[in-house]
């Protein structure tokens, strides 16, 4: 198969479909790989690595999506690359759709097969290449709400570990997930007082096994959101519905009830956000500030880190992009994991979630 790696073209997007070892790899099992030239700038991979892996470089978008198959890229098709798409195509990256109603008809009316990144699921119920991602988030999200903290970003002054004789900051993590648990992970290690709140028992349970008396474990009600919302100097939202938009649960009138300075990571916003306050934002004007509590709500937050990134994506794609470039349909057909990444299928919307969130009919997937 002809696969294309086009260079990202999101705003502050550095990250690449493909590294030049998964390159090689595809290469290997008799695969064409067309790469645009400057795709692998963001992550220090020169055009001459690339071809030394056996990539063959076009100089434009327009020739990846006319001569390859396989689409493999990181975030979502820009509008420009929408235009792109046809019938023949199969787009593999990170979709959000649940909260782009907008770009889901626009991808139906291209008629491409659409398989989303984060929609892929695993035996135990896990999203295998949302993962990776999300180790990501929910550390930076720590380090960004750090930041935040400053009085410089518009925070309260803080630092988020104190020092002796001066209390750390209450850090306040919603979700108790694999970003979330990032998140704990680096706010402990920086020594801060951690709070966090998730709706499942055995989920808490797990995490107080794991880190101890260090880490104070509620089960979120209302009530307690409210109450430990209030006492936050750093919030961070890492809820997550799969393949649907993630639930307001920060309410205007809890985020009145926040401290002066306070911050919210939202890194929930891929899928909507889950403050009704918060709106997408950029690495280059990473914040905003509603009612004088900072939001920090990048949508795109592992771009900023897209060696790392990059090469944690590539960990766990390249073994399904492998599989669908040896017969995408067969593929599919036989696991149905990797076909719940499906979103999108002739111009129709084949997972259940996106289809209730852009009000649109589901269709079951013909794969025969």
């Amino acid at each position: 198969m002809y696969i294309g790696v086009p260079k990202e073209i999101k705003p502050s997007e550095y990250r690449v479909g493909l590294t030049p070892s998964s390159v090689r790899e595809l290469v290997a099992l008799g695969h064409q790989v067309l790469v645009e030239t400057q795709a692998g700038a963001g992550i220090g991979a020169a055009d001459e690595v690339y071809a030394q892996a056996g990539a063959r470089l076009v100089s434009s978008a327009v020739e990846v999506f006319a001569q390859a198959g396989l689409i493999v890229k990181v975030k979502e098709p820009q509008p420009l690359e929408v235009a792109l798409l046809g019938p023949q195509h199969v787009l593999f990256t990170y979709l959000h759709l649940a909260a782009a109603p907008a770009l889901t008809r626009a991808l139906a009316a291209s008629g491409a097969c659409a398989i989303a990144y984060e929609t892929v699921t695993a035996p135990d119920g896990s999203l295998p290449l949302l993962a990776p991602m999300s180790e990501v988030a929910g550390r930076l999200a720590i380090t960004a709400g750090a930041r935040c903290l400053e009085r410089e970003m518009g925070g309260s002054g803080l630092l988020l570990g104190g020092v002796p004789g001066v209390p750390a900051a209450q850090v306040v993590v919603l979700g108790g997930g694999v970003v979330g648990t990032n998140a704990i992970e680096m706010a402990l290690g920086l020594q801060a007082q951690v709070t966090v709140l998730d709706k499942s028992l055995p989920r808490l349970r797990v995490l107080a096994a794991q880190f101890g008396a260090r880490l104070n474990t509620v089960f979120a009600t209302r009530d307690a959101l409210e109450h430990y919302a209030a006492l936050a100097d750093l919030f961070i939202g890492a809820v997550l519905v799969p393949g649907a938009e993630a639930p307001k649960l920060i309410t205007r009138d809890i985020l009145a009830r926040m401290k002066p300075g306070s911050v919210i990571v939202d890194v929930a916003i891929d899928q909507g956000g889950c403050a009704q306050t918060s709106r997408p934002t950029t690495h280059a004007e990473p914040t905003f500030v509603v009612d004088g509590v900072v939001h920090y709500c990048v949508a795109n937050m592992p771009g900023a880190v897209p060696r790392t990134a990059t090469q944690a994506l590539n960990t766990a794609t390249l073994p399904y992009v492998q599989a669908l470039a040896g017969g995408w349909r067969a593929a599919l057909a036989r696991d149905e994991h990797l076909r719940n990444g499906l979103n999108l299928l002739a111009g129709s919307v084949t997972h259940r979630a996106v289809a209730q969130a852009a009000g649109l009919p589901y269709v079951a997937p013909v794969l025969d």
